[in-house]
């Protein structure tokens, strides 16, 4: 096919693959395609979408006839459509030269893009737009077409070794002119021209490495990154998250959505509360999302770390380092580091408060270990002690330093929040107190601290050291200037930059975050003291199992209990790792933030978590009042979080409880009309036998009666006093309702069978042997009663 030809089909079959931009065509669905379900489509897909296969050469045979392809704003991440439509540029080059305003009769604001970039702007808002399709298998997200496709042009755009493979072309890597306005041009400004503060200013109208010459062998590179981080980041302003910092915006947000419920009570919303509620973004991430950008993530560390050493003559430098090589140096602070934070606080304070956030929290710790990802490997000991930071990462904890210390207290507030108990819960505080509890970590982040706190120093000329960006004339890569040496102003221009120079700072070592992880070794405790009961307890429960447990009752059931709780079910396995990751992050939160053993002992006692004389769980937290136990705020908390619980019992007449799961519904009911009928009539006759003060009277009593229970009885917190009932002497055969009952006089007469037994005298041996029974617990005990259990 000509070229024309080609160019006409284009768009069609970039739609056709990746699905249209409102998500109502699916594509090839690459999100779901899986070589084990779809082994034939899984490897086609691949092979045509492959940096080196038939797709990839129709773009580049197009972008050397340098077509344009529209692509509507906006279908742009909301910050930036915003921007757009509200005509500020924004500072991301990718968008600079391509906004393209609509001719007469035209709708909307398009930008113009190249093959290339029209192509990766599918290919990467596929991710987002596009809606999983029900499926019946499960999905393996990591397995999937769509993840491996985004690792493949990563390793070939973004290489740790060697350089970009130039494109199958007759002209590689040609520089790509601006296209021309469609229509007249309407001034922009920019995102970050209107800032005054010298630590709060943004890089702005950085242009494209299209236009020198010695970087078009990565211009592929940038556009990739650009859009991949503009696509899957972008979509939280920096502008709004600092603005949404404040009290009393905070406050008047608040203030919205009460005014929202009230709507319906003729209060309208106020004007500026709506703008207010406008700026909240509704983007919300899936879990899929975040595992692409954990993926991109781990890249770029590996990319970055694979910078070759600088050399010690700086003329020699600037002669010989590659465009390559500087697009590894300023890649992460450059293209990653903001929209990443503010991506990660949005999800740090919207995502749920379940599993799925291991996601979110894997991301982050992937990002905080860029060691991980270098290329010398640690050496091999005979013991597998933890790998100490090296002081060369001390530079990136400092510049990243609100990665480590701002999210780690949102970390500490959502852990605050979590049933401890879950294992995956458990798992997640393991794993981020196993992280920062490497050795030099937390001594690199807190001089990171001491290095913001240190007083500001008036330094002459200090405005031009800022971020030297290039002129806007030249590349981005053409100067670039050596590294700032001033190891303070490069930590406050971080936490300016991102926070607001009127940001409260709180410190990751100071007093209050310290309390808060003090709270946290408090629940840590409570959540391994209630996976111990819920051990002890399904230990016993396992222990009294017979073969009656088949007819789904236990000993627990037949005296009308109730103990059963949701983490019943996580098994003895879950409970063994629960407490061993509990234990391990509580030693490494002691080495973190230096707790000693007397604070420790001096908390626990404070939070009352100590077992009662009978190894059981104690009450939920409660106060006494004139009504009764009142629960407190963390006797809410502890039932809320299965941390404590009442003992649920029966209380009524044993005769009127619910009909049991292990009990004939039909007898239950037959042995309840009888036992009325005989009480009834000879209830007078029953009292008398049962006043006698001989043995006589004492068997009786036995049979007959239902005395007090001497033990404490744990009522509900609300009342107070419960008066006790005498029901007075009466007989009771529910028991024979029973099918524990039945089957064991079933098994009885079977045996008795077998020695040739017949059923008159094998109903003989049961009376006689139950008399010989009553008998014998008559003499030691007037408190037991063999028929209700």
């Amino acid at each position: 096919c000509s070229p024309k030809e080609l160019h006409g089909i284009f768009p069609w079959l970039v739609e056709s693959i990746f699905g249209s931009l409102d998500g109502i065509l699916a594509g090839w669905n690459l999100r779901c395609l899986q070589g084990r379900t779809n082994p034939t489509e899984y490897s086609v897909a691949l092979d045509f979408l492959d940096p080196s296969g038939p797709m990839m050469k129709l773009v580049y045979k197009l972008q050397a006839e340098e077509y344009r392809y529209d692509f509507p704003v906006s279908y742009l991440p909301g910050p930036v459509k915003a921007s757009i439509q509200e005509q500020v540029l924004p500072e991301c080059s990718l968008y600079h030269n391509k906004v393209q305003f609509p001719s007469s009769g035209g709708l909307g604001l398009n930008l113009a893009l190249n093959p290339f970039e029209y192509y990766m702007f599918y290919f990467a808002i596929s991710l987002i737009t596009q809606k999983s399709s029900p499926v019946t298998h499960h999905v393996s997200p990591s397995n999937s077409a769509y993840f491996i496709l985004v690792d493949t042009y990563l390793k070939c755009f973004l290489p740790t070794e060697g350089s970009v493979l130039p494109p199958p072309s007759s002209n590689p890597g040609g520089a790509i002119p601006s296209p021309a306005p469609r229509s007249p041009a309407v001034p922009f400004t920019s995102y970050g021209m209107h800032h005054t503060s010298l630590l709060k200013r943004h890089i702005a109208h950085q242009p494209s490495v299209n236009a020198d010459p010695a970087s078009q062998e990565i211009w592929r590179s940038e556009t990739l990154l650009q859009i991949f981080v503009e696509m899957w980041l972008h979509h939280y302003s920096l502008e709004m998250y600092q603005k949404m910092q404040s009290p009393h915006v905070k406050l008047e947000v608040l203030h919205y959505r009460l005014s929202i419920s009230s709507k319906h009570h003729g209060s309208p919303a106020q004007p500026s509360y709506q703008a207010l509620h406008a700026y909240q973004e509704s983007f919300k991430p899936t879990e899929e999302h975040v595992l692409v950008v954990r993926l991109l993530v781990k890249h770029l560390h590996a990319f970055s770390n694979s910078l070759k050493p600088e050399p010690l003559s700086p003329s020699a430098h600037s002669h010989t380092a590659s465009p390559l090589e500087e697009f590894k140096r300023v890649v992460i602070p450059r293209f990653v580091q903001e929209k990443l934070y503010i991506f990660l606080q949005h999800c740090f304070g919207h995502w749920p408060l379940d599993a799925s956030f291991r996601a979110v929290l894997e991301m982050w710790l992937s990002y905080l270990q860029p060691w991980r990802y270098a290329p010398e490997k640690p050496p091999q000991s005979a013991e597998s002690l933890p790998r100490s930071v090296s002081d060369k990462w001390a530079a990136f904890i400092q510049e990243n330093l609100l990665m480590y210390t701002k999210l780690f207290v949102g970390f500490l507030n959502r852990a605050l929040r979590t049933d401890l108990v879950s294992p995956k819960n458990a798992l997640m505080v393991f794993r981020v107190a196993k992280v920062f509890a490497q050795p030099n970590l937390a001594e690199m982040i807190l001089k990171g601290e001491q290095l913001f706190l240190e007083p500001e120093l008036v330094i002459p000329h200090r405005q031009h050291r800022l971020f030297m960006t290039p002129s806007f004339g030249g590349s981005f890569f053409s100067s670039w200037p050596p590294a700032i040496t001033d190891a303070s102003f490069k930590v406050k221009s971080h936490v300016y930059s991102l926070e607001g120079q009127d940001c409260q700072y709180k410190q990751m070592f100071g007093t209050e975050v310290r309390n808060l992880v003090l709270k946290l070794a408090q629940l840590i405790c409570q959540a391994q003291q209630t996976a111990q009961s819920i051990s002890d307890h399904s230990a016993e429960a396992g222990g009294a199992h017979s073969f009656f447990s088949w007819f789904r009752f236990t000993p627990a059931e037949m005296n009308g209990s109730y103990t059963g709780n949701d983490l019943d079910e996580i098994g003895q396995d879950s409970i063994k790792k629960t407490d061993e990751y509990l234990e391990k992050a509580l030693e490494y939160l002691c080495q973190i933030f230096k707790l000693n053993e007397a604070q420790l002992t001096q908390m626990m006692l404070k939070c009352g978590a100590a077992q009662d004389e009978n190894g059981k769980k104690q009450l939920p937290d409660c106060i006494e009042s004139e009504e009764g136990l009142v629960l407190t705020q963390l006797g809410r908390y502890q039932i809320i979080n299965g941390l404590r619980r009442f003992e649920v019992q029966y209380q009524g007449d044993t005769e009127l409880q619910p009909i049991r799961s292990y009990e004939s519904a039909a007898l239950v009911r037959l042995l309840f009309r009888l036992s009325s009928l005989l009480n009834h009539r000879f209830a007078a006759q029953l009292d008398v036998l049962c006043s006698r003060e001989d043995f006589v009277g004492r068997l009786c009593r036995y049979h007959l009666t239902n005395p007090q229970l001497t033990q404490k009885i744990r009522y509900s917190p609300v009342v107070k006093d419960r008066t006790s009932h005498n029901w007075g002497p009466r007989i009771s055969l529910r028991f024979l309702a029973s099918y524990r009952t039945l089957i064991s006089l079933l098994l009885l007469y079977c045996l008795a069978s077998w020695f040739s037994i017949g059923p008159v005298g094998c109903t003989l041996m049961i009376l006689l042997s139950y008399s010989l029974y009553a008998v014998i617990m008559t003499l030691f005990s007037d408190h037991c009663r063999p028929h209700e259990h």
